[in-house]
């Protein structure tokens, strides 16, 4: 039987109407999950910047027992009542540096010295954002990791930033030179020997914009936590002394 133009509008109202909510529901209801997916994977990236994490270690119990986390601001100073939970660095990164809001997570001992200390990094690619985790050692100059990701860097290319090979050119390069931060960069061009060299890292072949993008990122974002770093530094070495 023919049905009227107003029966076939009313049904696909409805069945628009069902079909909304239940993916409302459904968006709803995996929230807390998604969210607590999210959390644990920034924890581990948090962690990887700095340890070799194995299959099967506890993330969470690691990153309870060594890391504080807080909120610090341009000037380095910790900002109170704040938590790195809150932070949103993505939208910070469309900040002012001297306005952004700074998460920082440290990694101490049994004795709760100061062993590590990682610093979220954001900025833009080729084709859209990078962001990621760049840690420092002790001596707050030397870098102990880094953890890069992107959203739409090219595969084989850009994205390798991603990868294990590129982010372990990093290890034991220096930000300071002199007293004065002049970062990490990636080269043009690859297959050069940097290892002279403390401040640069081989670059990745194809992917020169790439690489810009991660060199204007570090220097942005290593620039906002310059005086945090400093002051710590200070602190390490008149305790050496």
């Amino acid at each position: 039987m023919r049905q009227s133009n107003t029966y076939i509008i009313l049904y696909s109202a409805a069945i628009t109407v069902v079909c909304g909510g239940l993916l409302a529901f459904a968006a709803v209801s995996l929230k807390p999950q998604q969210d607590a997916n999210i959390a644990m994977e920034q924890k581990k990236n948090i962690l990887a910047s700095v340890l070799t994490l194995k299959e099967g270690d506890n993330i969470t119990e690691i990153y309870n027992k060594q890391v504080k986390a807080f909120v610090i601001d341009y000037e380095g100073n910790v900002v109170e009542g704040m938590t790195p939970e809150k932070v949103i660095v993505a939208a910070e990164y469309k900040k002012a540096p001297k306005d952004r809001l700074l998460p920082i997570y440290e990694f101490r001992n049994d004795s709760n010295k100061v062993e590590y200390a990682v610093m979220p990094v954001y900025g833009y690619g080729l084709w859209n954002n990078i962001w990621g985790f760049v840690a420092v050692k002790s001596d707050f100059n030397t870098v102990q990791g880094v953890k890069f990701q992107h959203a739409g860097e090219t595969p084989g290319l850009g994205a390798r930033i991603e990868s294990e090979e590129i982010q372990e050119r990093f290890k034991g390069k220096s930000i300071f030179e002199n007293g004065s931060l002049v970062s990490v960069t990636i080269a043009k061009g690859e297959g050069n020997d940097y290892s002279a060299n403390q401040h640069k890292v081989d670059g990745m072949s194809g992917a020169t914009l790439t690489g810009k993008g991660v060199n204007n990122m570090l220097k942005d974002y290593l620039a906002c936590y310059e005086k945090y770093l400093k002051k710590n530094a200070g602190t390490t070495k008149q305790a050496s002394l």
